[in-house]
């Protein structure tokens, strides 16, 4: 009865794939075929090469994990697919164990422990739940490790067992400083924090501009929450790439609201959201960056009892680097400090975020000045936040929700503007 397909993702050296490889034997009579995903070509050109004809080594699709999991899970007829992942190895408790899910039951999942801290993934699902339940693309995730997680979590937990016993092991952890912070992301996908809202409520928006790359996954990290944001309003600033086609994937989800408009600069494109926000905050993300999975339940958290004078509460960044399509390397933690006057604001090293606006002295401001320094397109965050402090306070919480993505595409690479030129045109 072979019933069970195998998929081996995330391996990166051939010890590891060889463990993999040699513990399922455990299983061998269920083995319909193995497939390893994305093997690197140094391990190719290496040698390493499989006998057994049950084993395929498959490149991504368009560097996809998401797309090429379900391209391959299509096409299918074995009962069970299983995962294991980057030094993952089964051990002997499997034979204890009969690997079946019952009519009630779509996936089974194992304990990854790390730091202390308990991250489950899939590990055995049902083929036909998978087809009723595909994997999103790397379009609307961060990083491939995401993939596996942020699809269990939207996952009926009524349809989940958790495996019995402690059926896998790992031969060794990946405990780099861009790897963890993945985990600690990652992990935030299992937290059930909230099963309504809780006030006050927020909207989100986001300004794209040829963000066609990055768009969705902004977008969809303020989808995958444990608290949602009352509205979600993107406004397309006249892109010429493939941004339209992301966003309007998003048409049917509640909330979504979708504005374009000729090339007008990042102001301009927040300003005409503005006129539809209908909620007590608003937060700015942009379209190259994304959210933490409780990042609304944090920042929630932080707005109770803020007092009426506080403007815009903001926090701590954290940055990444992208390197080409196909890395993303963690950079580290900038934290914010506190701003008491313009001399703070003017002196501040990074952008400062998130940017969470009470939204009635938003719009009492007119939303976000244009002013005549590269006609009203640099800068718009400084020139709002300027005006604000004239008036009311900006609130510091150490909270660490946003994340920043460095890549050669953002408009602050790619424009040369002098600082000091723009400070001329400030009042």
């Amino acid at each position: 009865m072979r019933d069970i397909q195998i998929f081996l993702v995330g391996y990166v050296n051939s010890s590891s794939i060889k463990k993999a490889v040699d513990s399922l034997h455990f299983i061998n009579n269920r083995i319909n075929e193995i497939i390893i995903l994305d093997i690197s070509e140094t391990l190719l050109q290496s040698g390493m090469t499989f006998e057994d004809t049950k084993i395929q080594c498959i490149n991504l699709i368009n560097n996809d994990l998401g797309l090429t999991l379900n391209y391959y899970i299509h096409g299918l007829s074995c009962e069970y697919v299983m995962f294991l992942y980057s030094y993952d190895y089964l051990n002997d408790n499997v034979m204890k164990h009969t690997l079946t899910l019952n009519d009630k039951k779509g996936a089974m999942t194992y304990d990854f422990i790390i730091n202390n801290k308990v991250i489950k993934r899939p590990f055995l699902i049902k083929t036909s739940f998978l087809k009723q339940n595909p994997f999103l693309s790397k379009n609307y995730l961060p990083f491939k490790e995401s993939v596996l997680p942020s699809w269990l979590s939207q996952i009926n937990e009524l349809s989940i067992l958790p495996s019995p016993n402690k059926l896998v092991n790992q031969i060794s952890i990946d405990k780099t400083s861009s790897h963890l912070q993945k985990l600690n992301f990652i992990e935030k996908y299992q937290q059930k924090l909230e099963t309504q809202n809780i006030p006050p409520s927020i909207t989100v928006m986001i300004a794209n501009y040829n963000m066609g790359n990055y768009v969705g996954i902004a977008i969809n990290s303020c989808i995958l929450q444990s608290s949602l944001p009352e509205q979600i309003l993107v406004v397309d600033d006249g892109s010429n790439d493939h941004s339209l086609e992301i966003i309007k994937s998003f048409k049917n989800t509640p909330g979504f609201r979708f504005l374009s408009k000729d090339n007008g600069g990042k102001a301009r494109a927040l300003n005409a959201a503005l006129s539809y926000v209908e909620t007590e905050f608003v937060m700015e993300l942009d379209a190259d960056d994304w959210l933490d999975p409780d990042a609304f339940y944090t920042i929630r958290r932080c707005l109770e009892n803020l007092k009426e004078d506080v403007a815009v509460l903001y926090g701590n960044l954290r940055a990444w680097k992208q390197n080409g399509e196909e890395n993303i390397r963690y950079k580290g933690l900038r934290k914010g400090r506190a701003i008491l006057n313009r001399n703070d604001l003017l002196s501040y090293v990074f952008p400062l975020g998130p940017r969470i606006y009470r939204t009635s002295t938003l719009k009492q401001n007119n939303g976000f000045p244009l002013i005549d320094f590269e006609g009203g397109r640099m800068y718009e965050d400084v020139s709002v936040l300027n005006d604000l402090i004239k008036t009311h306070r900006l609130l510091y919480k150490d909270m660490t929700v946003y994340n920043v993505r460095e890549h050669p595409l953002s408009i602050t690479k790619k424009n040369h503007s002098s600082w000091s030129d723009f400070l001329k045109y400030l009042d």
